[in-house]
């Protein structure tokens, strides 16, 4: 898999995030944009399209980080960044008219389902939730749909979509394809190249990569769904502060560094957690048994960074495992340098098809060993 530098010619992905959004070469000319603190801009007459205007609309210190998303995920268009993943989510799921019908995993991101959820209670659209795994149960459900929602794989279950074949079968439908690339990462899977007309992230998580800004995206190709996501990101304020994303662009340099070292570790306490007793199920689309290994092999560059884990002895004994680790951190976030653990159910709106006992672990870039001891010690404790 290559990518279009910004210099012309075609790179590979890790490059890429480290020589995209640079500024312009030049005598004495910085390697890094700068951050650009200004709430308005100079300008006289009337204000045309493309002009900055005030900063609800742009901020140069945006443009970097669009652009360099974009390039990651093959768009033609640069990203549209927002003040956190939940505002992007609610600027993808305004494309749905009126009336309209989601089909959406049944698991995926808990803000994504709560806040679909409240759209259907105040009748603003309905939602059809479905096992993303299971394709011909998603395409029967897409009958008079207008959007297909994908997560692959999803939170925290760790399903696997047949992307390229469901956004088919969604066209054909006339629904709009929108996936969630936040647990993946553009490094892992490119939805766009899959059919997928929208991919949302949650910056905040695997591309800022620090536990220390909050931050989302949404990226397309398609001219007119990217005017109408920023009138929502501009009309709505969804906007990003500048030094956050001038962070985010800091924290994606590493990126391909990060999740090679993460997806190894993840591959390797995956295989180790088999064999441990008190564990009852291991869940991880790397591991051959798994049952999205062979769809996740042949869609994915890798197979993501978050483990779970089915504790036996239910939600008490994982409890007692989240409290007792030392390295591990518990948290309710991923994708940061650290590795966090959290039982899922312990969230209020999580799914009740999410077992008690289950633990997702978002493994970060500390030394294998030093997790799994950690890991060890606390399950067998």
């Amino acid at each position: 898999m290559s990518h279009t530098s910004p210099n012309g010619p075609a790179v590979s992905p890790d490059t890429l995030v480290v020589s995209a959004g640079r500024p312009v070469r030049g005598h004495d000319a910085p390697v890094n944009p700068p951050i650009v603190l200004s709430s308005t801009y100079f300008g006289t007459g009337t204000p045309v399209p493309g002009e900055r205007g005030y900063g609800r609309y742009s901020n140069p210190t945006w443009d970097p980080f669009e652009q360099a998303l974009a390039g990651l995920e093959g768009a033609d268009l640069p990203a549209l960044v927002f003040g956190s993943g939940l505002a992007a989510v609610t600027a993808a799921l305004s494309l749905v008219p009126a009336g309209g019908v989601v089909v959406m995993p049944r698991h995926s991101y808990q803000g994504s389902l709560l806040l679909a959820a409240e759209e259907a209670a105040n009748g603003r659209f309905s939602v059809r939730t479905v096992d993303i795994a299971d394709t011909g149960e998603v395409i029967a459900q897409l009958d008079g749909a207008s959007m297909l929602w994908v997560e692959s794989p999803t939170n925290p279950m760790l399903e696997v979509a047949d992307i390229a074949v469901l956004a088919t079968a969604a066209h054909a439908a006339g629904a709009l394809v929108v996936a969630d690339n936040t647990f993946s990462t553009p490094l892992v899977t490119r939805p766009l190249d899959l059919g997928a007309d929208v991919v949302v992230h949650s910056v905040t998580k695997y591309l800022a990569g620090h536990s220390d800004v909050v931050l989302g995206a949404a990226v397309t190709s398609d001219p007119d769904l990217r005017e109408r996501l920023l009138r929502h990101r501009s009309l709505h304020g969804a906007v990003a502060g500048p030094f956050e994303v001038w962070l985010a662009l800091r924290g994606l340099r590493t990126l391909a560094l990060r999740m090679e070292r993460s997806q190894a570790t993840a591959l390797e306490l995956a295989r180790r957690l088999q064999a441990l007793e008190q564990v009852e199920r291991v869940r991880y689309p790397g591991l051959p048994e798994d049952p999205g290994h062979l769809r996740a092999a042949a869609q994915m560059s890798g197979f993501g960074a978050i483990v779970c884990i089915e504790v036996a002895g239910g939600a008490a004994a994982a409890e007692k495992v989240a409290e007792a680790v030392e390295l591990w951190l518990p948290a309710t976030s991923l994708g940061g340098v650290e590795s966090l653990i959290e039982r899922r159910r312990r969230q209020p709106g999580e799914p009740h098809t999410v077992p008690e006992g289950l633990l997702r672990l978002s493994v970060g870039i500390e030394n294998a060993e030093d997790l799994w001891r950690d890991l060890q010690q606390a399950l067998t404790r």
